[in-house]
């Protein structure tokens, strides 16, 4: 037997790798080793310790739990609550949607391995599951610059609020993050599906991301990586822009009021948005915006977590618990479904 090897990869934002072996029929084929179909790959986790697996298994099942509550209990009170469909509201809902998905695209998988032994994903589920991971992360990028420039419109110019706020708008503004979204991770995907892979099929991350992809090629990753870079660069660069523009307008507005319940009133109207930002920017910037040699297997990870599983339950608590008018939405529906059992 020889090894014989080449991986194919599509784009997204931590490391892979990948191991097959030929037969030895195969022998005529020497000079082709990388151009050997892959089948699966095996994601290596965050450990190798039994106990902490098992602790880890029921922190992540939990956090998935809360993140499937509080998400979906988020897009149903805005549904069913008539004062909550304004909006602001609208880019909550759909963003409470995103992160749903998100979770769903990495939270199940990672539980599933830290159960098993055997930790194999499949070629097209890694590709699939590397497409929507880019592919969300993205579009929230997007969904994020909407919801600022709706805060942005609401204080600096609320008597034009509802005539530029449309409906049309709004669905404009959701359309192209999705649009724009999906675009971008299909470009990254092609990029690295360019690059051909050797020595190993394991991957030494707990989901299939781009870093440590690229570091496992047999090729010269320079020009794909400064493609990724470009793009996965111009996507923050652009809601990131939108994002500080439309706060440096915000906070002057503010700072124009005279009364301290006025400035509190309208900084309060965005606190929970900018809290949200920060936390998912950071994160962000931190993990995947530098090149892929300086990839740190431990830090990243613990970022990774927190970014993928973490943050997806922390924004509909970020969003409700400091928010007056969801919690009395919250009780205007329960209050409704209990006079409605009562009729009955």
């Amino acid at each position: 037997m020889r090894l014989d090897s080449r991986l194919l990869l599509g784009s997204g934002l931590p490391h892979m790798s990948l191991i097959l072996f030929e037969p030895a029929e195969d022998l005529h084929t020497t000079g082709r080793r990388n151009n050997t179909n892959v089948s699966d790959f095996i994601l290596r986790g965050l450990t190798d310790s039994e106990e902490i697996r098992l602790v880890l298994f029921t922190l992540f099942l939990l956090i998935y739990l809360v993140t499937l509550l509080g998400n979906t209990g988020m897009i149903l009170i805005i549904r069913l609550d008539l004062q909550l469909h304004t909006p602001m509201y609208f880019f909550l809902s759909h963003l409470s949607f995103l992160d749903l998905s998100y979770s769903t695209v990495i939270t199940p998988k990672t539980l599933e391995n830290l159960l098993t032994s055997t930790k194999y994903i499949s070629f097209v589920g890694c590709f699939t599951q590397l497409y929507f991971f880019v592919s969300l992360g993205a579009t929230e990028c997007f969904f994020l610059s909407s919801m600022a420039y709706d805060r942005y419109v609401a204080i600096c110019n609320p008597l034009q609020y509802p005539v530029v706020m449309s409906t049309t708008l709004c669905r404009s503004l959701i359309t192209a993050s999705y649009v724009i979204g999906f675009g971008v991770s299909f470009v990254n995907v092609l990029c690295i599906n360019t690059l051909h892979f050797c020595d190993s099929n394991v991957i030494h991350h707990f989901f299939c991301d781009t870093h440590p992809i690229l570091a496992l090629s047999c090729n010269d990753t320079h020009d794909t990586e400064i493609m990724i870079l470009i793009f996965a660069g111009s996507t923050l660069m652009v809601s990131l822009i939108t994002i500080s523009v439309s706060y440096a307008s915000i906070l002057s507005t503010i700072l124009k009021i005279n009364s301290t319940s006025g400035k509190r009133k309208a900084f309060s109207t965005c606190a929970s948005h900018l809290l949200g930002v920060t936390i998912s920017y950071g994160t962000l910037i931190f993990t995947y915006l530098k090149p892929s040699k300086s990839y740190s297997l431990g830090k990243d990870q613990v970022a990774s977590v927190f970014y993928t599983i973490v943050i997806p339950m922390l924004n509909p608590l970020i969003y409700s618990l400091r928010n007056k008018e969801v919690k009395n939405a919250l009780i205007r529906v329960i209050q409704k479904r209990e006079s409605t059992r009562h009729l009955r």
